[in-house]
């Protein structure tokens, strides 16, 4: 027997159990990495995540045989809908057992909860904002989640939504390069280097965090102008975008961050994050003291975070 029950966000303990609901579907997976807890309980925090100041969504856990074997949770995101002129619902955070009943009965709750709002579609997986990722994997089972913006699921799962009548819409790429092949023809540095060299053009050499900050309002205002086009993208509240900011400037160093330049303006950037995926598979979705050093690349790492408090 399948039953769907909706948790209440207001409940650490349905929080918890929601977030514990992958942990045995990949079990002995060495390619998953298991979600931080922060992460998914400020996603269900109605009172702190800017997402709910303009949109609604709700959360749904599949119980089979007395035992938690699914969860979904299915979003109305109103400012995506306005821009495109749709009205559409989305699904995120999708896990189930492999059981094509178990898939059914929590997209049908989601259907459900998506008529009742008026919507006439439903895409997915795409979260609460650009930093959540989106998609679901369908070639590259092999390789291990390097970070939490790029999905992982198993095989599985592709076939239980297709059989639910989804199609794919749009495909996200990524890609792995060994480092001694990143390389390019001697042409392109020779290239490079003449228009730096102008002076039109220049790369930003960052000394701290804090000088990087200083162009963050740049970077975010070019971003909104690339993907203003793509198919994920919606016009994001102020509070949202300082949400990522805050959520970026925790994650990377301005040594792997670079930002191209046109007198003031900022033209292009490229963000490297350190892979930490194997340390966030030992601690198992929990930050502690212990833990956060584990995920420490280096300890020069640790000396440039130290300089920056």
């Amino acid at each position: 027997m399948i039953t769907i029950e909706p948790i209440d966000t207001h409940k650490r303990s349905d929080v918890i159990r929601f977030f514990r609901i992958p942990f045995p579907i990949f079990s002995g997976n060495k390619q998953w990495v298991p979600p931080m807890w922060g992460d998914l309980s400020l996603q269900l925090n109605r009172k702190k995540h800017p997402f709910f100041e303009h949109s609604d969504a709700d959360f749904f856990i599949a119980v089979k045989d007395g035992a938690d074997a699914g969860r979904i949770a299915v979003l109305e995101n109103k400012p995506y809908n306005r821009y495109h002129d749709r009205k559409l619902a989305s699904f995120f955070l999708f896990e189930t057992v492999d059981d094509p009943q178990v898939a059914k009965a929590l997209f049908e709750a989601a259907f459900a909860w998506a008529r009742e709002r008026g919507l006439n579609g439903m895409q997915g997986p795409k979260g609460f904002g650009p930093l959540d990722g989106y998609g679901m994997l369908v070639d590259g089972f092999e390789h291990r989640q390097t970070m939490m913006m790029s999905s992982y699921n198993h095989a599985y799962y592709p076939r239980l939504v297709e059989a639910l009548g989804f199609r794919k819409e749009v495909d996200f790429i990524t890609c792995a390069i060994p480092r001694e092949k990143f390389t390019f023809p001697e042409r392109v540095y020779r290239l490079a280097e003449r228009v730096q060299k102008r002076g039109t053009f220049r790369v930003l050499q960052f000394k701290s965090n804090k000088d990087m900050m200083a162009w963050i309002p740049k970077f975010i205002d070019t971003y909104n102008k690339t993907f203003v086009k793509n198919w994920e993208y919606y016009p994001l509240s102020d509070r949202e975008v300082n949400f990522v900011v805050d959520n970026i400037t925790q994650l990377i160093n301005y040594d792997f961050m670079k930002i191209i330049a046109h007198e003031d303006a900022v033209v292009g950037f490229v963000i490297a994050f350190p892979d930490v995926s194997s340390a966030l598979q030992r601690i198992r979705g929990y930050v502690s003291p212990f833990s956060f050093l584990d995920a420490i690349p280096s300890p020069w790492a640790l000396i440039d975070i130290l300089r920056e408090v």
